[in-house]
């Protein structure tokens, strides 16, 4: 047999057994569909590497599904960074809501086995009787400013208020109607670190006051910076919450020591499409405006970084110029990282974990920009394994709870089951 033929034979046969097409073995192996094509047709051979990546994969795949332990639910799901930490410690994901359609089209791509997505969660806070049953909730939720125009009201017009009152109109009180219904063993919800200090610090308080209060829950919160497994300074909040009174200890967990730099992320230079370097005209005009405000003697500009160094947090409007992270480029104008590179960033192209992306440049920027990192998730999920496993253990001794009343500014006031 020639060895093209064998060549042939060989990645065509572990695809096969890794159950991934050309295009997704492209993506798994980081090279060009129009190489895999070679190796398909054995006019071109893997590196030892991509062999070894190959059959790993395929040995994966011969391997029996992992059990299921629980379930949960997904909401403001994004492109799936919260469901992919849990989903990884044996949960099963039963329901996800994201609004948009993008995020959705990534999110359908990268989780083979699921459902359909719902969109707007507010047609199921309406009826949480649509969501199915689950034991943890999962929610990145928007920060919205509270009002309590309505509780003014209602006092008066001497009608009753209470559970939930401050929050109505908000995509939170969504959230907390899901929670209140079904009563899950546990929720993880994940929001920016400024949330703290949102509305002078009201909004914080008025989503603790519900979620412990209002909703009975053990509430604990800690915000964790991604630096520890990423090379990007992002700081986000996390609460989570139990049910039954627990022994987990969020601000007890020690973070990993050290972290990894930029260049463990970068795409060598070599395969990065000139597009992404800054063209003279917008590059000329960041360092003016980086000049203007140091004059001033504040900080705003454009930030850049080498191989050496850890990030700025990167956000959804990176797709405009870039300025919060460049990279340095020898001899050359610097460049905005690559969509690759932003979901190596972000943790979801991590180890043998490849990610796809469906869409365009801009959409991808924006959605890595929203995005939580991965592997924080990841470390809290795994935290969280021992004392959800007990929580379910004990499930079904769960006590029978009186309903809890649930007061629309506009209806009769109703009752969420316990």
């Amino acid at each position: 047999m020639r060895k093209s033929a064998v060549r042939q034979n060989e990645f065509n046969q572990l695809c096969d057994r890794a159950g991934l097409t050309h295009g997704e073995a492209a993506s798994l192996l980081s090279v060009s569909e129009r190489t895999v094509a070679r190796y398909a047709n054995g006019t071109g051979r893997p590196s030892p590497l991509g062999v070894r990546v190959l059959k790993e994969a395929a040995r994966k795949s011969a391997q029996p599904p992992r059990p299921v332990s629980f379930r949960f639910i997904d909401l403001f799901a994004g492109i799936g960074g919260l469901r992919i930490g849990f989903q990884g410690i044996g949960g099963h994901c039963v329901f996800t809501s994201e609004w948009d359609e993008n995020a959705q089209k990534t999110y359908a791509q990268n989780f083979r086995d699921n459902h359909p997505l719902a969109g707007d969660i507010r047609e199921y806070a309406e009826n949480p009787d649509r969501i199915p049953e689950h034991d943890i909730l999962l929610a990145g939720f928007p920060c919205q400013p509270f009002s309590i125009a309505g509780v003014s009201k209602k006092n008066a017009l001497g009608r009753p208020h209470g559970f939930l009152c401050d929050t109505q109109g908000t995509l939170f009180f969504d959230t907390a109607q899901i929670i209140a219904h079904h009563r899950p063993a546990a929720f993880v919800l994940e929001n920016v670190k400024n949330l703290e200090s949102h509305d002078k610090g009201r909004t914080f308080a008025t989503i603790m006051n519900v979620l412990e209060n209002e909703l009975g829950y053990h509430v604990q919160t800690r915000v964790i910076s991604s630096e520890h497994w990423v090379p990007q300074k992002r700081e986000r909040i996390f609460i989570v919450g139990f049910r039954e009174p627990t022994t987990f200890d969020l601000k007890g967990l020690k973070l990993p020591q050290g972290g990894p730099k930029l260049g463990s992320i970068l795409q060598p230079h070599d395969e990065v499409d000139p597009k992404y370097t800054l063209t003279e005209r917008l590059w000329e005009y960041l360092q003016a405006y980086k000049e203007k405000h140091n004059a001033k003697g504040n900080g705003f500009g454009f930030s850049l970084f080498g191989p050496d160094d850890v990030t700025r947090t990167l956000s959804a409007r990176y797709y405009k110029d870039g300025s919060e992270v460049l990279v340095a480029q020898p001899s050359k104008r610097p460049r905005r990282l690559t969509p690759l590179e932003c979901a190596r960033l972000m943790g979801f192209d991590r180890g043998e974990r490849r990610w796809k992306i469906p869409v365009s440049d801009t959409q991808a920027y924006r959605q890595f920009g929203n995005a939580v990192v991965v592997p924080v998730v990841e470390f809290i999920a795994e935290a969280m394994k021992p004392h959800i496993e007990a929580a379910l253990s004990n499930g079904s001794d769960r006590p029978v709870e009186a309903p809890i009343v649930v007061t629309r500014p506009d209806r009769e006031p109703v009752a969420a089951h316990g």
